[in-house]
């Protein structure tokens, strides 16, 4: 029981409700009711912000948000920039995202100045990365929309490459409608000869078969050898794509080396193996063969939005394949005996690494739940 909880039991027994108390009671209770936070109803929401069903907004200027910076929301129409607000009326619903505009939205805007205007409507999304906002886990952030591809950036040595966090990205990117693919930058690292440097190349080569064998898309990349940038590039050919992915990974340099911009670098601290924040907020950058790239701020854990404990499981396709031979149907593939994924799992038939992943997911994302 918390504390307001416990505080609240002691004024039931000794003092009576005035009209007051009432209100808060009645307040907490509705903060705590997630029968409002139905999908449906959150289906709802989202097609009174988006959707496209009238013409009254067709005589307004049509754009793409580029950036959200703190003098307002960037929004590129007709090859010039706009600083937009956001009109108080699309504020008004109190719902469970974070962020009502991201980078990438089309939107539709009023002028208001010469370089400014208002957004009054936001158009119909085909796509959306997004996370569990880190303080509440209950608001979804936004992280980009209407995008083809995630390119998910993990690095090898520094920082590490993190199976764990990849798969987290892979399943958001699936959720979200995108196509997923892998990119490990810094593979020139693996030519040294240090034992730290053993153990990771073959974490490295163990991660490239695994990911390969599901028909996952990976492409190893060097900064300083060009190595896989021109892969890198045709991937990217007139398609939209995010980088997304752990600080220090390396994500602004390969914008840097694939588009000709000048986003600011940073290096890995030594002592902690972890990234410094050099991109703070997103960016969608234009490229000259067609398409558009967007870059992301570095994150250190990555929470995925409306993650199901009994849906996990359908996100990787070898422990799919196997669960129908496990000797319970609602077998979870922990504890239960006879369970044919682990059988599979210590017959190196399904990847150490990913029944690690799943198992590490399945923990998070049930103690989430108990702590709504």
């Amino acid at each position: 029981m918390s504390k307001d909880e416990n505080f609240w039991r002691i004024e039931e027994e000794y003092f009576s409700y005035d009209r007051k108390i009432a209100r808060k009671e009645r307040k907490l209770a509705s903060a705590k009711d997630r029968s409002k936070y139905k999908k449906s109803d959150q289906d709802q929401l989202k097609k009174r912000i988006s959707s496209d069903d009238s013409n009254e907004y067709d005589h307004l200027q049509q754009g793409r948000v580029l950036a959200i910076q703190p003098e307002g929301i960037i929004v590129c129409s007709d090859q010039k920039n706009w600083i937009c607000s956001l009109k108080g009326s699309l504020k008004q619903d109190k719902n469970r995202i974070k962020n009502l505009v991201a980078v990438g939205d089309f939107v539709r805007f009023e002028e208001t100045n010469s370089d400014q205007g208002c957004i009054v409507k936001v158009m119909q999304r085909h796509s959306i990365l997004s996370r569990a906002d880190n303080l509440s886990r209950n608001k979804e952030q936004l992280i980009a929309v209407n995008i083809d591809q995630v390119l998910i950036t993990a690095s090898v040595a520094f920082p590490p490459l993190k199976p764990f966090l990849v798969d987290r990205y892979i399943i958001a990117a699936q959720k979200g409608n995108m196509e997923p693919i892998i990119l490990i930058n810094k593979i020139d690292l693996l030519n040294s000869d240090s034992n730290e440097i053993e153990e990771e190349r073959a974490l490295y080569n163990e991660f490239v078969k695994t990911y390969q064998d599901l028909d996952f898309k990976v492409i190893p990349i060097s900064v300083e050898t060009g190595e896989g940038i021109a892969e890198l590039k045709a991937a990217m050919y007139q398609k939209t794509s995010v980088f997304s992915g752990q600080s220090g990974v390396g994500k602004s340099s390969l914008i840097n080396l694939v588009t000709g911009s000048s986003f600011a670098t940073g290096s890995v601290v030594q002592k902690t193996q972890k990234g410094s924040h050099t991109t703070t907020t997103t960016h969608l950058v234009p490229l000259e063969d067609g398409g558009f790239c967007i870059d992301t701020p570095g994150i250190k854990s990555f929470g995925v939005w409306e993650l199901k404990v009994d849906e996990i499981a359908s996100y990787f396709s070898e422990i799919t394949s196997f669960s129908c031979h496990c000797k319970y149907p609602d077998c979870a593939h922990i504890n239960e005996p006879q369970c044919a994924v682990k059988q599979a799992v210590e017959e190196n038939k399904i990847s150490h690494l990913r029944f690690a992943s799943y198992c590490a997911l399945m923990a998070s994302v049930s103690e989430e739940h108990r702590q709504r």
